[in-house]
């Protein structure tokens, strides 16, 4: 076995150990919240970014009596980018006494292929990153599925908007050859429609792709001008290397979806990030927050309980954990107003809860029983890395075109 391999085995066994040592610790009458994220593979600082929202909420509750008179606990199961391990976390989980929702982690097409389970057992789950849009136009009556994160239906024209606003006419797409890929085909191509434009190409990759070299040479045949990119953390990195390497008067600057801030992107493209002009999709910063005052009171209590960061700039993947915070404060709205943790009634008060000042904006409501996406394109921003890796929110610009 190669020392990598040994590595990766060691971090899962002392993961689940963790694990069932913290549920050990647990009250019986305990209101357990699930969550199904990638804990351990190439978005684990996803799963791990989520997870300190979740954790950071659930002790903030505790502090002030829980919920019903009861506490909240955490489960966590680490479903590592694969749909089919996602079932069965979901199956699992659902299946846990006291289980009330489960929180999901970064990857649309793991989602995807678990909603028919979600909706089998009647589990709430609330999405705090995954952003493809038949997520939560999933169909199902009654829709037990709840987000607090981009829709791609808006994301692909925000993207759109942001790169003709900076003067770029000619937009290449570069996707994934996932439903998460494809759901943001449809937005952005229906965009660019609005405004009498179309692609100036489509080229896909897949999950672990090596290079992307030939297909941004696709790019330059097209004569774009601009690439418009959907991926996570590594195959991002990837695309970055492959256009640092390119002479300087072909490279492209590239507005991408926040799929590459989900894992260890900025540590593997640092060292070719200045050679490209790289923007990304974001909602949240510590760094500019919407109520300084409540991101100053999450953050000391970020800083107390994680030893990792000392000032808000450093907060990684800061959007995955301010919403899920956000959502696990929604649910304790939803389980009081319900008066219960029964699943359905509980899902039902999401559907008409009262307004609620989080961490990314107010919510009035957060949800409807035809709205289950709390946040619009007003929410969104776009961001660069700075030279330490800080997520730092630029200016939106207005396009003219």
């Amino acid at each position: 076995m190669h020392k990598h391999q040994r590595c990766c085995r060691l971090i899962i066994i002392l993961f689940l150990c963790l694990t069932a040592t913290a549920m050990a610790g647990q009250p019986d009458n305990a209101i357990r919240i699930g969550l199904d994220a990638d804990m351990s593979s190439g978005s684990a600082r996803s799963g791990e970014a989520i997870r300190r929202g979740v954790q950071l909420a659930i002790d903030e509750i505790n502090a002030e009596g829980g919920v019903l008179g009861r506490p909240l606990a955490l489960t966590v199961r680490d479903h590592r980018g694969n749909p089919a391990r996602g079932r069965d976390n979901i199956d699992e989980l659902a299946q846990m006494p006291n289980m009330v929702a489960v929180v999901g982690g970064l990857h649309t097409p793991v989602a995807m292929a678990e909603l028919a389970a979600i909706h089998h057992h009647g589990l709430i789950f609330l999405i705090p990153w995954a952003a493809g849009t038949p997520l939560v136009d999933n169909g199902y009556a009654p829709n037990y599925v709840f987000r607090v994160s981009v829709r791609d239906a808006l994301a692909g024209g925000f993207l759109v908007e942001q790169a003709l606003g900076r003067g770029y006419r000619r937009l290449y797409l570069l996707l994934e050859q996932t439903g998460w890929g494809r759901s943001n085909q449809q937005a952005m191509t229906a965009a660019l429609a609005q405004r009498g434009l179309a692609p100036a190409g489509t080229s896909w990759f897949h999950w672990g792709a090596k290079t992307t070299a030939p297909l941004l040479k696709k790019a330059i045949e097209a004569d774009a001008d601009a690439v418009l990119l959907v991926a996570n953390a590594p195959e991002g990195a990837t695309v970055i290397i492959d256009m640092a390497q390119l002479p300087e008067n072909a490279r492209m600057p590239i507005f991408s979806h926040w799929g590459i801030t989900g894992g260890h992107f900025f540590q593997t493209a640092q060292p070719h990030l200045d050679g490209v002009d790289l923007y990304f999709l974001q909602t949240y910063s510590f760094i500019d927050p919407p109520a300084p005052g409540r991101a100053q009171m999450v953050f000391e209590r970020y800083r107390n309980a994680f030893a990792d960061v000392d000032e808000p700039a450093m907060v990684f993947a800061p959007a995955g954990t301010a919403h899920a915070y956000d959502l696990i404060h929604l649910l304790r709205q939803a389980i009081v107003k319900a008066g219960t943790t029964d699943r359905d009634q509980v899902r039902d008060a999401l559907e008409h809860l009262d307004s609620h000042q989080g961490l990314v904006r107010v919510y009035d409501p957060a949800f409807t029983p035809r709205r289950h996406d709390a946040l619009t394109q007003q929410d969104f921003r776009l961001a660069r890395y700075d030279d330490r890796g800080a997520i730092v929110p630029q200016e939106t610009v207005q396009c003219q075109f």
